[in-house]
């Protein structure tokens, strides 16, 4: 978690010398203890396909890390909710997708007015870092297979109403977020981070099962990774504390 340390210098101007105060951001960690079932993992965007091939590679590989993490986080007790937008077509016939769609309705408080800082990154041209210039279209048409989905357990929904209603239903205290992108989806989805914020839900980010979309061509002219660390930055300062899934209580069962 970041948050802003106030400090005091003294400045010389002019001949006189006047105190100057300025706030640092520090990063702070803390040990929290977690109800795993009091807690739901949201998985966002963890597609099978994407249309940014660079992109895609990536979510490939995080997805083959969060399959096990999401099966502990079950096995201890958390609720799961698949959330991959644009799907549920696919997933119509779906128990977990029927389940979902048969929680007793809670609409949620009314949202809060939150400060919305800009990213401290530039993905005004669509975050690809491929080589050559790569079209924007509907690449997915389901949720990566490497993760999961119990039929007997789960929920898919990409309804941040629908994921609120759930969080009711089930004593949810705490939502777990991992998935792609930390700087798009993550973020602005009606069912992640910034939304379920406004809704007065404690959030975390599992901070190494995400990624940006950010080309490193475009300010602040950084490595990708490091576009990622700002932005997982940015978050911690901003909307919510993060993790590492191996800090998870179900990734220690």
């Amino acid at each position: 978690m970041i948050v802003l340390q106030k400090e005091m210098s003294t400045v010389t101007k002019d001949g006189k010398t006047v105190s100057v105060v300025t706030e640092v951001p520090i990063k702070i960690e803390q040990i929290i203890t977690l109800n795993p079932k009091a807690c739901a993992v949201v998985i966002c965007d963890m597609w099978d396909n994407h249309w940014c091939a660079s992109a895609a590679k990536r979510c490939d590989v995080l997805a083959k890390k969060a399959g096990p993490v999401v099966e502990a986080a079950r096995k201890a007790g958390m609720t799961v909710i698949h959330c991959p937008s644009d799907c549920m077509g696919f997933y119509a016939d779906h128990p977990a997708r029927k389940r979902a769609q048969a929680v007793k309705v809670t609409p949620p408080p009314a949202a809060k007015d939150l400060p919305n800082p800009p990213l401290p990154i530039d993905d005004s041209d669509g975050g690809c870092d491929d080589a050559g210039p790569s079209k924007q279209f509907r690449a997915w048409k389901k949720q990566h297979d490497a993760i999961g989905i119990d039929a007997d357990k789960d929920y898919i929904t990409d309804d941040g109403k629908e994921v609120y209603s759930i969080l009711a239903d089930r004593g949810i205290k705490t939502v777990i977020v991992m998935g792609v992108h930390t700087n798009m989806c993550v973020l602005n989805r009606t069912f992640a981070i910034k939304q379920l914020r406004k809704w007065d839900v404690d959030c975390l980010l599992v901070r190494d099962l995400t990624d940006t979309m950010y080309n490193p061509k475009m300010k602040p002219l950084v490595a990708h990774d490091a576009g990622t660390n700002l932005v997982i930055d940015y978050i911690e300062r901003y909307w919510c504390p993060t993790i590492l899934s191996f800090h998870m209580p179900a990734a220690k069962k």
